[in-house]
């Protein structure tokens, strides 16, 4: 099959800003991102039809016929079954959203453009239950089930290795799922309240405490004495240390000193400096407010708890303090022991006594380039035509 993973746009507005670096299908949740579950569940060719400026990187490989799948759907064996029925000239609905169709390579571009209105395809209702992610909070509130699933997914088929050191403490082994080359000293795991993933060639120092449901990627490290807990997943190669709570940390990011951060979603090659604090509920306990692109204003997520949501490249300094419900965009650069605005625009760089300037083109794409080289990846052409696309439309803002 032919499987293309597709954004309407609409929701891209809604993931923002970690759309506004990748496919939808590239957002995770629990163990894997949303095209890792559907290529478990149904096997295929797999590419993404996405924003133009991102199709260099992410292209979409077309067949005379073509199953369409929604990046915002979440696979399951009902859905995957009735996916697999579609013919072509077929969609798949329920109520007001598009979950795939089949269709010839020539309708694909229109469609998009159309946000998928109006598709020239027989309808078919599909009833069963789904579950989907409408916006960026969603990353976190939805994090818990997809770690459960995921778990029972991978448990399945694979054998979990032992733990060999002898001073790391284990709360309900069976509950506990650990790759090939992970290093783990004088650590301690808990799993009765939820599974916890451990990826291949991890690293838990000693004094690290893991309760589950937790997900700590490939080549990940865990730093001495961290604390990580409540549904949190920790990406591929990702530096974690302090305190993490229901937080997706996406991969290749570093937190590793003391701070807090819960309720939260940081995306990747995105570093904050020791003592970062990402205060997640309010001191009255009031419902959080954040930033909402579509309306360039701050509307309610009716949520007590919500703490950071950061794009892609961005950073910020020793003793960060973020309010409650913050959004940061895509390569911003913060420094200062005050607390900054609650949004904070892409390319932003300053302190957060109000002082915040535009980011110069040339330094933010330096420090991209340098933060990847540290880690033995290098800036591609093409990425570094998404930020320059990404800079160019903050400027217009």
């Amino acid at each position: 099959m032919n499987i293309i993973l597709f954004d309407n746009p609409q929701d891209r507005i809604g993931l923002k800003p970690f759309s506004d670096t990748r496919p939808l299908a590239h957002i995770r949740l629990g163990i894997t991102t949303i095209e890792q579950k559907w290529r478990y569940h149904l096997p295929g060719t797999y590419s993404f039809l996405t924003a133009t400026y991102l199709r260099k990187k992410f292209p979409s490989i077309e067949a005379p016929i073509n199953w369409c799948i929604n990046s915002i759907i979440f696979p399951n064996t009902a859905l995957v079954k009735a996916i697999k029925q579609l013919q072509l000239h077929e969609q798949l609905v329920q109520n007001n959203t598009l979950l795939a169709f089949v269709a010839e390579p020539k309708v694909l571009q229109h469609y998009y453009h159309n946000g998928f209105k109006n598709l020239d395809a027989k309808q078919i209702i599909f009833q069963e239950p789904i579950t989907q992610i409408n916006n960026k909070c969603d990353i976190f509130l939805l994090n818990e089930t997809m770690l459960k699933q995921d778990f029972q997914e991978m448990r399945a088929r694979i054998t979990s290795s032992p733990i060999q050191d002898p001073y790391t403490k284990v709360y309900n082994t069976a509950n506990i799922l650990i790759e090939a080359g992970v290093i783990m000293k004088a650590a301690i795991l808990n799993a009765e309240l939820g599974p916890i993933y451990i990826g291949k060639n991890a690293i838990i120092h000693e004094g690290a405490m893991i309760r589950g449901p937790v997900s700590i990627g490939q080549g990940a490290q865990v730093m001495m004495g961290a604390k990580i807990y409540n549904a949190t997943t920790i990406g591929p190669y990702v530096k974690v240390g302090g305190e993490v709570s229901n937080t997706v940390i996406f991969g290749y990011s570093n937190k590793a000193h003391e701070g807090f951060a819960g309720s939260s979603v940081i995306g990747e090659w995105c570093n904050l400096g020791g003592g970062t604090m990402t205060s997640n509920i309010k001191n009255d306990y009031s419902l959080l407010k954040v930033w909402d692109y579509q309306q360039k204003n701050f509307v309610s997520t009716q949520l007590q708890f919500c703490g950071s949501l950061m794009g892609d490249y961005s950073k910020c300094g020793t003793s960060t303090m973020f309010n409650p419900g913050t959004v940061i965009g895509v390569s911003a650069n913060l420094f200062g022991t005050c607390f900054h605005n609650k949004f904070i625009p892409s390319f932003a760089y300053g302190g957060s006594s109000g002082h915040i300037v535009t980011y110069k083109l040339d330094k933010a794409l330096a420090s991209a380039a340098q933060t990847m080289k540290r880690r033995g990846k290098q800036l591609t052409p093409a990425e570094q035509q998404i930020l320059i696309y990404l800079f160019e439309e903050s400027l217009k803002d």
